[in-house]
């Protein structure tokens, strides 16, 4: 699954999209996951299956969701305590359940 994290200046979810790509190898997974900035959202889009929203900029879940739905994407935002702790697995998880 093509798995895109997007946040303010798609710094903050690096850390992040490392831990998803150990937790994806962990089980065997060739997922693509990558971040970016909401800026670039609309080049990136086409890229990914499922856009998960990094909590810090809920503010703009509309307007994401508003691009993610015209093109047939899944989205949410990642929770918050998965976010803060850096847990991979969790939000993979996260990931899968919204493409199902």
């Amino acid at each position: 699954m093509n798995i895109l994290l997007v946040c303010a200046s798609g710094m903050s979810t690096s850390l992040l999209v490392t831990q998803m790509k150990k937790a994806s190898e962990a089980i065997g997974s060739q997922d693509s996951i990558f971040a970016c900035s909401v800026d670039e959202l609309e080049l990136q889009i086409n890229n990914c299956e499922v856009v998960l929203i990094g909590p810090q900029i809920r503010y703009k879940l509309k307007s994401i969701g508003e691009i993610a739905m015209a093109q047939d994407k899944c989205f949410a935002v990642i929770d918050s305590v998965s976010y803060g702790m850096v847990d991979g697995k969790k939000v993979l998880a996260q990931a899968y359940q919204l493409k199902k």
